[in-house]
């Protein structure tokens, strides 16, 4: 049923559909607040609610026991217990609440407020929450599917509405009082299977894209370090290789930056892209470059995460470029596209200028130095390699964004009963 249709004509309600306080909904669902779900006093209700009361000290935590899990482990629907902390399972077991089971659904509520998970696979006979993250527990099943309401949690009216009385920021928070008001639509149980259900299968494509496309960056990055070492040479080519300094390899054109302030930047809004240290800040309406050009982080970049964060990268075309970045170019007979690849997650930390923040100097990225062969066609080949390479990553990211976006219109429509897959 269209939106057209459910707002129906001359403000009637349509045919099988109600009138609540979130709007028209179908007439077998239910709306309620999250309160209405979880045990109040004595009565047993179908969901319970909680969330942890400690925070471990940094000596408290051991390399193997019980999963502690905070905020930045819950996303993307799923509980990371490889890249946490751990208690002993002693300590775990004097504690009086923040105890979470498979099954949980876990909702991050302080500082990074809206991630939702659903514990599963956990090797441990539960796992222990910081004071940031609240689970929710499935009394009966028979009422609830604890999936649904984890694709609920994810659904747009509920973070637009959760955020919102977070406060939003660094300081976001939203208690399991404020939590407990929060609005709840609730389908018969069919049909909450059946959302899920369907949910599921697009997570389930959508973790496969991502799969491959981590399997893709991984082959990437091994055929980068066989190609431009030379350890691996492409077929029909041969001869030596020689190393030459940045200073001799490009043109440095520094002289062409012009910075610009958020101010300046508010009042030239345009399509023309504002390029600093690590990509585009911003769009402006006028441009100071029509190049091919190398951009290398000259401060603020991931100088220390080189070997899985880019320092450099390409603009083709019109741009703007503030002076936090290096622009380069390189001189006749050497190859743009191969010299990109070198620099990419290029060491550079021993030409960094020491002080509270790290600045590649123009000086000192002169004196870097690249392994290279000296003929321009092998030159070339490798990095037609690599390109094919970033092009076949970037479908399959295209892939996956259009996939999410689909997967964030089916919740709008199934979570709201606006399709329904069981008729009633």
């Amino acid at each position: 049923m269209s939106r057209q249709e459910l707002a129906g004509n001359n403000n009637q309600v349509p045919p099988g559909y109600k009138q609540t306080e979130v709007g028209v909904i179908p007439e077998d669902w239910e709306f309620c607040f999250i309160r209405d779900l979880i045990k109040q006093e004595i009565i047993e209700k179908p969901l319970d609610g909680n969330h942890g009361n400690i925070h471990p000290k940094s000596n408290d935590f051991v390399s193997v026991g019980i999963p502690f899990i905070m905020a930045n482990n819950v996303f993307n629907g799923v509980v990371d217990t490889n890249n946490c902390h751990f208690i002993k399972k002693e300590q775990a077991d004097n504690l009086k609440k923040g105890f979470s089971f498979e099954g949980d659904i876990l909702l991050t509520h302080k500082g990074t407020v809206g991630n939702v998970a659903v514990v599963s696979n956990i090797l441990t006979e539960y796992i222990m929450l910081t004071p940031q993250v609240t689970y929710y527990r499935v009394k009966d099943f028979n009422k609830l599917n604890n999936i649904f309401i984890k694709f609920y949690f994810q659904s747009s009216q509920f973070q637009d509405k959760i955020q919102s009385l977070s406060g939003g920021g660094t300081r976001a928070y939203i208690g399991i009082n404020n939590q407990q008001s929060l609005p709840f639509l609730l389908p018969p149980l069919p049909e909450q299977k059946a959302i899920a259900s369907v949910l599921s299968d697009v997570d389930e494509l959508i973790s496969s894209l991502d799969k491959l496309i981590a399997k893709k960056r991984h082959i990437k990055t091994a055929t980068m370090q066989q190609l431009l070492t030379g350890k691996t040479r492409l077929p029909g080519f041969g001869g030596e290789w020689e190393t030459k300094s940045l200073e001799y390899l490009t043109e440095c054109l520094d002289n062409l930056r012009i910075p610009l302030n958020e101010v300046q930047r508010a009042r030239m809004k345009g399509n023309y892209p504002y390029c600093g240290a690590n990509g585009i800040l911003d769009y402006v309406n006028e441009y100071i470059i029509d190049d091919d050009i190398i951009l290398l982080a000259e401060d603020g970049g991931y100088f220390d995460e080189h070997t899985t964060r880019p320092i450099a990268y390409r603009m083709k075309g019109k741009c703007w470029v503030n002076n936090h970045v290096h622009i380069l170019k390189a001189k006749p007979g050497y190859h743009q596209d191969f010299l990109f690849y070198c620099l990419v997650h290029k060491n550079v930390l021993p030409f960094l200028a020491s002080g509270t923040r790290a600045k590649l100097n123009k000086s000192e990225m002169n004196k870097i130095e690249i392994n290279l062969p000296k003929n321009s066609e092998e030159q070339k080949a490798i990095a037609s390699v690599l390109s094919d390479m970033d092009k076949e990553i970037a479908a399959l990211e295209k892939r996956r964004a259009k996939t999410q976006a689909i997967k964030q219109g089916m919740m709008q429509e199934l979570l709201t009963g606006r399709t329904r897959l069981i008729k009633p």
